[in-house]
């Protein structure tokens, strides 16, 4: 698909412009209307496509979990795993706790992790099944209160009989911003990973303590014009770091329910890098 498609697409799901607008200029780009609306079927996610792990899987344990002072959540852990497992807590887009997540959380505990997915939307009445509903309730939600659930999911892991009482934390788009600011807020977090998410205040970067992997999309302008800053901050700072720059994939290239940005090389090489990461840092 075109870039100036899926530009205009990032645009309108990151909340810079509405529905109608959006979908007029579309029409203007693809020539109709009705070329406008295949367009979007082919970018919108597409949930029954997000099983790379099956729930069924009969390497794990999943459940649900009510987070005391936070928020739902979806839990999975290796099957047998004992009573020293390193935790993750995966954050989502601003899609919410979908199916594309909740088989994201499945991928890390068949690794070894025993692993959080909380529904950051839990205040609002949970994730609904429109996404685009979704998105306009991330809209709003209180970021320092969001922070605040997303601490209460670590400490929520670490505190559990069967932690070896480590914990990082993993976000995407949205998620990815949130992990910037968790990883501000809370001094104990062991590991971070964000991928393509804005980056955090600056002047809060010398909070930083755990270690960050981060992963950007060469052709995401939006996300990478914040990047140079963020890199000067934290060298600053002196906090550790690894980056990654995925050149000509677009945001959410690890997303594979969106078949239109999704690049596969891509998402494979970022999340091996990512359990590589997460095992030298809590295992």
């Amino acid at each position: 698909m075109r870039q100036d498609i899926i530009d205009l697409y990032d645009a309108f799901t990151h909340g810079r412009m509405g529905r109608r607008a959006f979908m007029e200029r579309l029409a203007a780009l693809t020539g109709s209307a009705a070329a406008a609306f295949a367009a979007v079927k082919l970018l919108q996610p597409d949930p029954a496509a997000a099983a790379m792990i099956p729930e069924d899987d009969p390497r794990l344990v999943i459940d649900n979990a009510e987070i005391e002072g936070g928020p739902k959540a979806y839990w999975a852990k290796p099957a047998g795993g004992g009573n020293s497992l390193p935790g993750v807590v995966v954050i989502h887009e601003n899609r919410g706790l979908n199916a594309y997540v909740q088989d994201v959380a499945r991928r890390a505990a068949v690794e070894g992790f025993s692993t959080l997915a909380p529904d950051l939307l839990t205040a609002l009445g949970g994730t609904p099944s429109d996404p685009d509903k979704a998105r306009d309730m991330i809209g709003q939600l209180n970021p320092a209160q969001a922070v605040e659930e997303a601490r209460a999911t670590i400490s929520w892991l670490r505190s559990r009989p069967d932690s070896n009482g480590k914990v990082g934390i993993v976000g995407f788009c949205w998620g990815g911003g949130m992990v910037g600011l968790v990883a501000e807020a809370e001094p104990t977090l062991d590991a971070a990973v964000v991928f393509y998410g804005p980056t955090p205040p600056l002047d809060q970067v010398p909070n930083i303590r755990a270690p960050l992997l981060l992963h950007y999309a060469g052709l995401d302008q939006r996300i990478d014009a914040g990047v140079p800053d963020f890199r000067k901050a934290l060298e600053a700072a002196g906090v550790k770091y690894e980056l990654h720059m995925y050149e000509g994939v677009n945001h959410a290239f690890h997303n594979d329910t969106s078949a239109e940005r999704y690049n596969a090389d891509a998402a494979k090489l970022a999340w091996q890098r990512t359990i590589d990461f997460f095992k030298s840092n809590l295992v």
